[in-house]
């Protein structure tokens, strides 16, 4: 026989070569799923080769089961995100709650600071009052006692009235106390501040809140200093309660308390910043200003204002 070209080699060795590309393009061709099938037989093989009465607890191998469906793993995808939603809108509102605080403790610095200047022009006007009061003492005791005048003035009537009966000393006994100074002295004329507060209280009084809170609001910026400023302040916050607006009103009697203790109606309005947060729905802080309340007025306070506490801190079951 001839012998083979090279062409004829290489065509038979490849002809032989290709049962063994096809196997291993099998081999090649098997899926994930399968190699592992494959993988997970021959392993329990080994092990009952191994262990002949079966596989220990601790080296059991693969559960059965996979460790994490698609359907649990779409659930945790959930809660995380409504999670992080939840997150998100606690640092927001924590962020609005602290900007809200920021512009509550401006305010009531303000407030703080208006109300040291309306305090040291009031303590300037006492002074200056002081000062003055004895003069207005001594005009006005000799104004007072009628009957002193008379008796000084009598020894004149007989040469004023030489016919005269006499019960005409009576009817001449008048003038010598209604002389134009005297009288001026006698019944000093109404200040315009407690006039100003007055209209305020009585439209307060009749339900007309809007118009009571313009009048003592002007009352409050064109009378600093009067002795009725806590009195105004107080109805203002009252009126404020009336018409539904707590918040409004707690912030107002915050600022009559703070801003002048001694007044004369800080307790009532420490009282009603009580009575405006258990509207607003938080009977701690009530019992807070009630509490404050006690330590700052306590016994001192009006039997009525109180009674009225010590009702509101039942109401409130404060501690």
């Amino acid at each position: 026989m001839k012998s083979l070209g090279p062409i004829t080699a290489l065509a038979a060795a490849a002809l032989i070569a290709l049962p063994s590309s096809a196997a291993s393009a099998q081999r090649q061709s098997a899926t994930p799923e399968q190699r592992i099938d494959r993988l997970e037989r021959q392993v329990e093989q080994v092990q009952r080769q191994v262990f002949p009465r079966g596989r220990p607890a601790d080296t059991a191998g693969i559960a059965a089961e996979p460790a994490a469906t698609q359907s649990s793993v779409t659930s945790l995808d959930q809660r995380l995100d409504a999670l992080e939603r939840q997150m998100a809108d606690l640092l927001r509102q924590s962020e609005e709650n602290g900007h809200r605080l920021q512009n509550l403790e401006g305010d009531l610095t303000k407030v703080r600071t208006d109300q040291d200047r309306r305090i040291g022009a009031l303590e300037l006007r006492i002074n200056e009052a002081a000062a003055t009061a004895p003069v207005v003492q001594t005009t006005v005791p000799e104004a007072a006692p009628a009957k002193a005048t008379t008796t000084k003035v009598a020894p004149a009537k007989p040469s004023m009235s030489k016919s005269t009966k006499p019960g005409t000393t009576k009817v001449e006994a008048a003038p010598a106390t209604s002389t134009p100074t005297e009288a001026a002295e006698a019944a000093p004329a109404m200040d315009a501040g407690e006039e100003a507060y007055t209209e305020g209280f009585h439209l307060w009084e009749q339900g007309n809140y809007d118009q009571a809170i313009s009048t003592l609001k002007a009352f409050t910026a064109a009378y600093p200093g009067h002795r009725r400023v806590s009195y105004a302040n107080n109805l203002i916050g009252r009126a404020l309660l009336s018409k539904g607006q707590a918040r409004d009103a707690a912030a107002v009697f915050l600022a009559n308390y703070r801003g002048n203790p001694a007044g004369d109606r800080a307790g009532d309005s420490l009282y009603y910043l009580g009575q405006a947060t258990m509207q607003l729905g938080q009977p701690a802080q009530a019992c807070r200003a009630y509490d404050e309340f006690d330590a700052i007025y306590g016994a001192k306070a009006r039997p009525d204002l109180r009674k009225q506490v010590i009702d509101a801190k039942a109401q409130a079951q404060c501690r």
